[in-house]
């Protein structure tokens, strides 16, 4: 199998399309992930929202959160921007795909956050009208129709494989069934997708390696795909200032002193417009205001400052998921992939990743998956038009050299 370099273009290909922003222009948009290396590209291709919702999506409309709340958040810092007719959009992604020799892997991120991009709720309550026990099978449909469209218009061809849904385990795809629980509806959704094509590789995603678990992975999944954030010192933070844990009382005084930027408000005082949009993500309101208000040296540099204590743990960690998510693909004679990774959620300009000790991480990270017979791996989540790494440009052509060299 032709090894795939995978660039994340999630849903900002059609968040992020007017004056100036990175997407508005698809060819464009591929001829600079092919300079860097790139052959794929991964996207949220709003399956549920264009083939399944029933609603009008000739002219959809995106923005951020409401007003600054978020516009230093990664991924949705999105200003508003011209219509966007989703089919003729989607059709357009897959044109300029073919036109640049990529490939696409067609995923969806609905259930996590996808809806909140839009202007208004009708996409949200869409979704949350179906019952949580029929959802994959919904998803599985619409990406059935997202292939005959795509077969009438010549392009199935530049399909690398389907996924029913991103990181399925945290999403709104379930009752809070752990992912052993989860199979029988994954292998549902699976089924239901191969009734109608049969041909086209499918799977689900999930967050991490979930090692102790993978005998919960579906067993009738075509690829093996993993997102291996290791976290390890960035988890440090996230604990340690609670932002993903609204049980604890947020450590203001800390946060001001170690974290955040000269005349930050404080959490109780920044809130964003009263919107559905703050149930349709995944993202806690302190997580954003965190990213929001922070300093980005302080952030990369209280990361800085605790790495050495974390350090081999994280390269453990890391190569323990890979060895088993590659022992799982091999156990079941399927291809591996891994379509995202490798330390974690970072604020827009925090530059932890794409700095000395984050390149290293994402050189190992590569080096592993190209020794392990990974058929798809990717320089990390955060190498993408629509983040500050794509600007550089020689460790991304390296990284995806590597990968390619020898196979």
């Amino acid at each position: 199998m032709t090894p795939m370099t995978i660039t994340l273009w999630d849903f900002t290909w059609y968040t992020r399309t007017g004056p100036g922003q990175p997407f508005e222009d698809l060819d464009s948009a591929f001829r600079q992930a092919v300079d860097r290396g790139y052959d794929t590209v991964r996207v949220c291709a709003m399956p549920y929202l264009l083939f399944g919702s029933g609603l009008d999506t000739s002219a959809l409309r995106f923005s951020g959160l409401g007003g600054s709340y978020g516009q230093r958040t990664r991924w949705y810092d999105v200003p508003s921007g011209p219509p966007v007719d989703g089919r003729a959009w989607l059709i357009e992604l897959f044109r300029a795909a073919d036109r640049h020799g990529c490939r696409v892997i067609v995923s969806s991120w609905e259930y996590q956050q996808s809806p909140s991009f839009s202007v208004d709720d009708a996409w949200h309550r869409a979704l949350q009208g179906v019952p949580r026990d029929s959802r994959t099978v919904a998803l599985a449909d619409a990406h059935a129709d997202l292939i005959d469209l795509l077969l009438s218009e010549g392009l199935a061809h530049t399909v690398a494989f389907v996924e029913l849904h991103n990181e399925v385990q945290f999403s709104g795809l379930h009752h809070g069934e752990g992912i052993v629980g989860l199979r029988p509806s994954m292998e549902r959704g699976i089924d239901r997708f191969k009734q109608r094509h049969p041909s086209v590789p499918v799977t689900v995603n999930y967050a991490r390696v979930p090692v102790g678990e993978m005998r919960g992975m579906p067993r009738n999944a075509d690829v093996a795909v993993f997102h291996p954030y290791v976290y390890g010192v960035l988890d440090q933070l996230v604990t340690e200032f609670a932002l993903r844990d609204p049980s604890r009382p947020y450590p203001q005084e800390r946060a001001f002193a170690e974290l955040l930027r000269d005349g930050a408000p404080k959490l109780e005082d920044w809130f964003p417009p009263a919107s559905w949009k703050t149930e349709a993500t995944v993202v806690p309101h302190r997580e954003i205001y965190t990213h929001d208000w922070c300093d980005p040296d302080k952030w990369d540099r209280w990361l800085y400052d605790r790495y050495g204590s974390h350090r081999r743990a994280m390269r453990q960690t890391l190569d323990t998921w890979l060895d088993v998510a590659a022992d799982y693909a091999l156990s079941r004679d399927i291809p591996l992939v891994f379509g995202e990774g490798w330390v974690g959620y970072t604020p827009l300009h925090a530059s932890f990743e794409e700095g000395p000790v984050g390149a290293e991480i994402c050189e190992h990270a590569v080096r592993r998956s190209r020794e392990l017979g990974a058929w798809g791996t990717l320089v990390c989540s955060n190498a993408a038009p629509h983040h500050p790494m794509w600007n550089d440009v020689a460790l991304q052509r390296r990284l995806n050299d590597e990968f390619r060299e020898n196979r």
